[in-house]
């Protein structure tokens, strides 16, 4: 058996996540081999030669890979695949964008978002938002799997010795082209690698009270900024900060939500944080459920005051 791992990478270094989808890659038998695919990306192969428990790095490096998209990367995984019982990404926008038409082409049932490894043909995934785990076996000779990323520790970043093998690119499919891309900066950790997240949700009322409330009590705390659907859909904050089944799944040490009354798809994107803490005006609200420390009360007069102890 022999699994083959797509890196998401931004040229220079790998994205957070894919040492965590080695670490399931490797819990299902075999050698792992990283694909590392993309235009001036010779730094991110490197990157990837050195995790822990990758044996080859695949690179491929060509101007029609710049942007990832679909038909250019199922063209060239798709005559790899045969080598390989496993194809696996990470369950992110990136895995998310040609998984599916890998698995098409391949004429096999992707398997997705997995949270554990039974063995090589039996994996674990959250369904139902999250409130139920289906175990599942596969017949398929070629398992294409999106790896849940926070479910599976990462591996080490480096004591990899993995040989580096140049892969010949495709010509461009010509179906579809990269146009550009806007990348949001921010001085704060990345969302779905932070340490601690401070989530807002619609209770905040407005985008200026996001900045005003939640951003010292971020600032304080280290942490990354995210949100409720909720709040992203009434334009208080971009939808890259929106943390939930249709955004992003995190699992922090620290997840505070302010003003989140806990609706179904948020809880599946962030429940498995280590420790959660709430605070809303509704001591009914869903989030209590699920939150190790609960406080009721007016957001707007407790996290300043919260701010104003960890300065003490």
């Amino acid at each position: 058996m022999s699994v083959l791992v797509i890196a998401d990478h931004d040229g220079k270094q790998l994205k957070p996540g894919v040492a965590n989808t080695v670490a399931g890659a490797a819990k299902m038998g075999g050698d792992v081999t990283m694909l590392v695919v993309g235009h001036q990306c010779a730094e991110a192969a490197q990157a990837a030669a050195k995790l822990a428990g990758v044996k080859k790095v695949l690179h491929c490096d060509a101007p029609h890979y710049a942007g990832f998209v679909a038909e250019n990367m199922a063209a060239l995984i798709v005559p790899l695949a045969p080598q390989y019982t496993h194809i696996a990404a990470p369950a992110t926008m990136f895995g998310k964008n040609f998984m599916p038409r890998v698995a098409a082409l391949l004429d096999v049932q992707q398997i997705s978002d997995i949270s554990a490894v039974e063995s090589a043909d039996t994996f674990v995934r959250p369904i139902y938002a999250g409130n139920a785990l289906a175990t599942v076996k596969s017949k398929d000779p070629i398992k294409v799997i999106t790896v849940r990323t926070t479910a599976f520790d990462a591996v080490a970043a480096t004591g990899g010795n993995g040989s580096v093998e140049a892969v010949q690119a495709p010509a461009d499919s010509g179906l579809s082209s990269f146009v550009t891309r806007e990348v949001s900066k921010s001085e704060r950790p990345e969302l779905t690698a932070a340490k601690i997240i401070v989530s807002g949700g619609r209770g905040m009322g407005s985008g200026e009270n996001f900045t005003k409330v939640l951003e010292p009590l971020a600032d304080k705390l280290g942490a990354a900024m995210g949100a409720s659907r909720a709040a992203v859909d009434a334009g208080f904050v971009p939808n890259d900060w929106q943390v939930g089944q249709t955004g992003k799944i995190v699992a922090p040490d620290l997840y505070v939500a302010v003003g989140i009354s806990g609706a179904i798809q948020h809880l599946a994107g962030m429940k498995d944080s280590r420790v959660i803490v709430a605070i809303n005006k509704d001591e009914e609200a869903p989030i209590f459920q699920v939150a190790d420390f609960g406080v009721v009360g007016d957001l707007f007069q407790l996290v300043p005051s919260l701010v104003e102890e960890l300065k003490k």
